[in-house]
């Protein structure tokens, strides 16, 4: 008998994206846990992208930091919390007392819960009294944080995911949704197939998986954006395409904003030369949009990621004030949050430049609002150190002491290797981390436990501004402790008051009490309003439901929610206007030259999340794309001298790193694109962090991802070859290497400069197998080159390796279907010496769907077999696709590929 165990599953939310998807935790009876989408969360409605399917393969205890170190000359030391905290309190109150309060600062991060984050923010700016504390979210929506509140007067979201439902246009800026945001793309596809006249505009200089699903594609030569809706701004005024009486009424600096765009921007002929676009494809995008009320812009990190991210939103923004298109549903301008929290951490001012509940730093009015609620005995009175001037203060010397807490900024700022060299250079380095070992926590003084995803217990706040609950289901690890009590205890020592919270409730009651209290200086009421959530006690809190902000109580006591923000026409300036924004164009600051011709742009692929701190952990995510690549037009490669298939090193004036040539087809000429992901735990040079430029947005402080000129080269190296080995191996003799998480296996991808003599003895040594007798099983042809062998214990597979000076080797699939079975047969043994496998459909190829671990090869030979012609048909027959839909545009590629290609064998 089968009996629901929906009564034991807790409800959590996903640890990934500003989607801020539902997800079900359900016991299994042998201490693990069934993850699957929440039917009941508004975001999502039980549907999970791969990643957040995959949230069970990723809470292991697997190098995970688990007691309080301290770094001494010898190496790491184990400490009691007592001893590390005192050493941690004792030198900042040395630092202070010695060099002042900006001497000392915070990092934090997007993947902070919001209770976490208040506490830290209330730490150091009200107590410790510096603005020095700054969050790896300002590597992603800085920008767009910047242009609402010039725009609005506050940052406010104005647009509910409802409304990318009601919409009838829907353009996405930026944004690769169909992989960043899986979940929200299916609600928009969802739709769209509900009413095919709905139009799906896509604006990317790269060809994505989003654009295969789109009515029309522009691919804008990068950092052309503000010339684009500026351009755009300019053709509604001349046709009149403008709504008089709202901007009358609900609006300034209409006049200016416009004067700016028909300066530049009149000509549509000179915006599609300047945004290297074909003339009809541009009037096409300007025609919809003057046609269609009900569009929705959304946006994220193409936009954010500029030195110019401010100045793009606000043009983005200007367009949809000019016409009136906002505070109504289904219209307006979205900027999609990448992080699980990012908002939250702008709610409780978690960045150098603002103040809790959505106050001003700069103002002395707000300041002492919050300085009065908090009773605190100091208060920052200046913008703190955004995050590229914070290592470069670090670096310099001014700031002595830095507490990086759930990020990995060796890894993911730009001009990384400078990050590095100013952690070097500190004279404390404190690291709060779930994880031993990151390019990060190597230079920390204090290491810190902190509790992860399944084991903390607060809130986040999605792209809609719906707070939901992450609660624990998990025994806290080791020592681990939860980030907002580490910083709790930290602050008791330092001698503050104001911290003894009994429990993450009470540090919630008091983050919504503050968005209530004096919420009305100068008579204009912040938006941000969840006052009516205060006074919840522990089982209240344990069973909030997911809510949106503004949430405020009635007179007669009833919690008003707001979906959507901006019904009234009643912004969050002084004068309850919008301003419209006159936005000059320019270009990024560095310009490709002779010495680097191309421009490097850089972002996540579908199945990995920032440094893969976790889903590095995760073979499932691990088997979509497997290593680093740099993707370039085929006539940029030739002209680098660089092959598909190749290693090649890109190389900034900042730094270099090393990645496999492709051809995704979706390149435009002069541009090469690659992940963010990849680390020194995962590769031996793969940090992309290290060739991106430093340059930031004047107003937010947010770095130039998305342009950075580089020149690219061959890698040259002697011979190819991977490694499948149950055990961990050391590889730093290796010139290259790519560490891949497997199925009861790490897999290497490895490539070298060194010539091997003698394969049997270099691979015995290099795979740790020194006993002559053990079943060792090898193939060699010493005249190509070619080598391989299979080390076997109790007829099982314990370790390969294959080597060729090609890089066109075994299946690693179809290797890696054999670390699962309890014996190899004849047949298997057989298969490893000739290097394929002898068993009919035995490769499945390289996987495309995730979510069911379908490969390629199996979608072609069903396509073939079954003549299948659609992508419905593939998900009947096999189920790809038929989960989060990611890998939906893939699949219909393949399915055009293959039956061309059939089609031509036949001819």
């Amino acid at each position: 008998m089968n009996l629901s165990t929906d009564h034991l599953a807790i409800r959590t939310t996903c640890a990934y994206c500003g989607v801020g998807c539902g997800v079900q935790a359900t016991p299994k009876g042998d201490g693990t846990f069934a993850i699957a989408g929440d039917k009941q969360h508004p975001a999502n409605m039980g549907r999970l992208c791969v990643k957040g399917s995959a949230l069970g393969e990723t809470v292991g205890l697997e190098g995970r930091l688990l007691y309080p170190q301290v770094r001494e000359a010898d190496g790491l030391r184990r400490v009691s919390w007592d001893q590390a905290l005192d050493k941690v309190a004792g030198e900042w109150q040395r630092i202070i007392a010695e060099h002042g309060p900006d001497a000392v600062a915070l990092y934090v991060s997007g993947q902070l819960l919001t209770e976490d984050y208040y506490v830290a923010n209330k730490l150091m700016k009200g107590y410790v009294g510096s603005a020095n504390i700054d969050t790896n979210s300002r590597l992603c929506m800085s920008s767009a944080v910047a242009g609402y509140k010039r725009a609005f007067g506050e940052d406010l979201v104005p647009v509910c995911y409802e409304d990318l439902e009601l919409a009838d246009m829907i353009v996405l800026v930026g944004s690769n949704t169909a992989w960043c945001h899986p979940i929200l793309f299916q609600r928009i596809l969802k739709a769209k197939e509900a009413r095919p006249e709905m139009k799906l505009v896509v604006i990317d200089p790269r060809r994505t998986a989003t654009c295969e699903l789109a009515d029309l594609h522009l691919p804008v030569k990068a950092g052309t954006d503000v010339w684009l809706f500026n351009g755009l701004l300019s053709y509604l005024s001349r046709i009149g395409a403008v709504d008089p009486r709202f901007i009358e009424q609900h609006t300034n600096g209409f006049e200016a904003a416009l004067d700016v765009a028909h300066a530049d921007c009149a000509d549509p002929a000179v915006v599609a030369k300047i945004c290297r676009i074909d003339l009809p494809l541009l009037l096409e995008f300007y025609e919809l949009f003057a046609a269609t009320s009900k569009t929705i812009t959304a946006y994220s990190m193409g936009v954010n990621q500029s030195s110019a991210g401010t100045d793009k939103a606000n043009a983005i923004i200007n367009c949809h004030l000019v016409g009136g298109r906002i505070g109504k549903p289904g219209m307006g301008p979205f900027s999609i949050t990448g992080q699980p929290n990012a908002m939250g951490g702008r709610e409780v001012g978690g960045l150098a430049n603002m103040l809790a509940a959505h106050m001003d730093l700069e103002r002395a009015e707000h300041r002492d609002v919050v300085q009065t609620f908090w009773e605190s005995p100091a208060m920052a009175d200046k913008g703190g150190l955004k995050a590229v001037d914070l290592f470069n203060a670090i670096e310099e010397g001014k700031v002595k002491s830095v507490w990086v807490i759930a990020t990995n900024p060796v890894v993911s700022m730009p001009d990384a290797d400078q990050v590095r060299r100013a952690l070097g250079k500190c004279e404390l380095v404190i690291s709060s981390d779930i994880m031993q070992d990151t390019d990060t926590t190597v230079y920390a003084d204090v290491l810190l436990p902190a509790l992860g995803w399944g084991e903390k217990d607060g809130t986040v706040t999605n792209s809609e501004r719906r707070i939901s609950r992450q609660r624990a289901f998990l025994d806290a690890p080791g020592e681990a402790l939860p980030d907002w009590k580490i910083l709790s205890l930290f602050a008791q020592r330092m001698g503050y008051q104001g911290f003894d919270f009994s429990g993450q409730h009470a540090v919630f009651d008091e983050h919504a009490r503050l968005s209530g209290f004096r919420n009305s200086v100068d008579d204009v009421p912040r938006a941000f309003d969840m006052s009516g959530l205060a006074g919840l006690n522990q089982r209240a809190y344990d069973e909030l439901a997911p809510t949106q902000w503004p949430a405020r109580r009635t007179a007669g006591g009833t919690l008003r929610i707001d979906a959507r923000l901006f019904e009234d026409g009643v912004f969050a300036h002084a004068d309850g206007k919008a301003r419209f924004i006159a936005t000059a164009p320019r270009l990024p600051r560095h310009a490709v030259s002779e010495d680097y011709p191309l421009s490097l742009n850089t972002g996540r692929v579908r199945d990995q999340w920032h440094t893969m701190t976790r889903t590095g952990k995760s073979a499932t995510l691990a088997d979509h794309i497997a290593e680093s690549f740099v993707d370039m037009h085929p006539q940029d490669a030739l002209l680098s001298g660089v092959k598909e298939g190749e290693l090649a090193r890109i190389t900034s004036d900042w730094g270099a790193m090393v990645a496999r040539v492709q051809h995704g087809g979706g390149i435009p000429r002069g541009s090469v694109f690659i992940p963010i992901h990849w680390n020194d735990q995962t590769a031996s040079d793969a940090r992309v962090g290290a060739v991106v430029n430093p340059v930031v947005d004047p107003v937010s402080g947010e770095p130039e991802f998305k342009h950075t000129p580089v020149r690219v080269e061959q890698f040259r190296v002697n011979w190819h070859g991977f490694i499948l080995s149950r055990d961990a191996l050391n590889l730093d003799s290796i010139a290259h290497w790519t560490r891949i998480q497997g199925r009861e296996f790490a897999r290497y991808e490895l490539a070298g400069r060194n010539t091997v003599k003698n394969y049997p003895e270099w691979s015995r040594a290099l795979l740790g197998v020194s006993d002559p007798d053990a079943d060792w099983l090898e193939y060699e042809d010493k005249t190509a080159g070619v080598y391989r062998a299979v080390h076997v214990v109790n007829d099982r597979i314990e370790q390969c390796i294959f080597m060729s000076p090609r890089q066109d080797m075994p299946s690693r699939a179809w290797l890696a279907s054999l670390f699962v079975k309890e014996a190899l047969s004849e047949i298997d043994r057989v298969g490893l010496l000739v290097g394929i496998p002898v068993e009919k459909g035995a490769d499945t190829g390289p996987t495309v769907c995730s979510c069911f671990g379908v490969g390629r090869n199996t979608i072609c030979n069903a396509i073939l077999e079954k003549d299948l012609k659609t992508v419905p048909e593939v998900t009947a027959c096999l189920k790809a696709g038929g989960n989060c839909g990611s890998c939906v545009p893939e699949i219909k590629k393949i399915l055009v590929q293959t039956r061309v290609e059939a089609e031509e064998a036949r001819l």
